[in-house]
């Protein structure tokens, strides 16, 4: 067995922890053992943080398989899966480590278990460095949902920086097979709408500054389409700690959704973090793609499994989808292709992310 296991250096590219998330839940989908070395080397904290052992536990744990070196600032682990189960699991980072980012490492295992599972994912739901709770709902849930799959995300509290306590319980079916996607037609903007929310001891005043920031922001690049930003105060008894934050989405004709998003913290002023999540959306609208920076990189493993051929067209590339991208092809037989799009406005940055899946087939149906 020894000789077949797979050497992943987890210090290239990104040096994050997506390399983990990647290697780690392509591991349990192709039963292929995995050492991981270097395990986030580019980070200031290297080694794993709570966030990434907790995702590595239940994987292991939905995989019935055995992981080595699991400890927090372990900078190498060996893990061998097993059989994938459905049925309920829990993943607590005890910190306000992101929950979002244990949804990534394990809803591509559950897709292919033997039956339901349900994910009990607990830390910080709208959490820096990772996507917010918000977006994984408004953006990233119905755009992955094309690749043929349903899930359905309950937020049973909402959790922040520094303590987390956030809950979000994801109920998800396997399916045989996933289909392709083809996202290359962008469209028009028909729609722009949002969410800033204050939780704890916030005042609500507070979102409302942030959403008015953000309206005007954006009114000096789209005039003639109504914004409904929403301000909400999260109730107590659904948040814990305090905290405070902001997402706009903007939604296309042809469906696309593209997002800018933004955490408050103490001492940043409101119309700083609504104007910054306008700013993000704005940059996404202007290179003409049809995904925004932060749902590029998380497409990327479906398009490796599905069966056929995926297009996206997205702007410049981040590193974090190249990082995919080169994991992802190091571990499946997927094949992908990236070329600047043919654009009839050369001003446009945009390019077209072609892949050939491996057409993963779930062995229990």
């Amino acid at each position: 067995m020894d000789g077949e296991r797979v050497e992943i250096d987890g210090g290239i590219m990104e040096g994050g922890g997506q390399i983990l998330r990647v290697s780690t839940a392509l591991s349990c989908l192709l039963g292929l053992p995995l050492r991981v070395r270097r395990i986030r080397a580019g980070r200031s904290q290297p080694g794993l943080r709570p966030q990434h052992l907790s995702g590595l536990e239940m994987i292991r744990d939905l995989c019935e398989g055995k992981l080595e070196g699991g400890e927090i600032g372990s900078t190498e682990i060996i893990f061998t899966p097993g059989k994938i189960k459905g049925g309920t699991h829990i993943a607590d980072t005890k910190t306000a480590g992101s929950v979002c980012l244990l949804m990534q490492v394990a809803m591509p295992c559950v897709l292919f278990a033997a039956s339901p599972s349900e994910l009990h994912l607990k830390g910080g739901t709208n959490a820096e460095m990772a996507p917010q709770i918000d977006y994984t709902v408004m953006v990233f849930k119905p755009i992955v949902e094309k690749f043929n799959f349903t899930f359905n995300c309950d937020i049973k509290k909402r959790g922040y920086y520094p303590q987390g306590g956030g809950e979000v319980v994801v109920q998800m079916s396997p399916v045989k097979e996933l289909s392709p996607i083809n996202l290359t037609e962008r469209g028009t903007v028909t729609k722009i709408y949002g969410r800033a929310f204050v939780a704890g001891a916030l005042p609500i005043k507070l979102a409302k500054d942030m959403a008015a920031a953000a309206v005007r922001c954006i009114r000096k690049e789209i005039r003639d389409l109504y914004i409904n930003i929403q301000s909400v105060r999260e109730p107590d008894n659904h948040a814990v700690g305090t905290g405070s934050g902001i997402i706009i989405v903007a939604e296309t004709s042809t469906g696309c959704l593209l997002a800018g998003s933004s955490l408050g913290k103490r001492g940043k002023n409101p119309d700083k973090v609504g104007i910054e999540a306008a700013e993000i959306l704005l940059k996404n609208l202007k290179h003409g793609g049809t995904v925004d920076d932060s749902l590029q990189d998380q497409l990327i493993i479906f398009m490796a499994l599905a069966k056929g051929v995926s297009r996206v067209k997205s702007g410049p590339i981040t590193l974090h989808t190249e990082t995919a991208i080169h994991f992802a092809e190091q571990l499946t037989k997927a094949k992908f292709t990236v070329t600047k799009s043919e654009e009839e406005d050369p001003s446009k940055d945009t390019y077209i992310i072609e892949c050939q899946g491996m057409g993963m087939i779930n062995s229990n149906f």
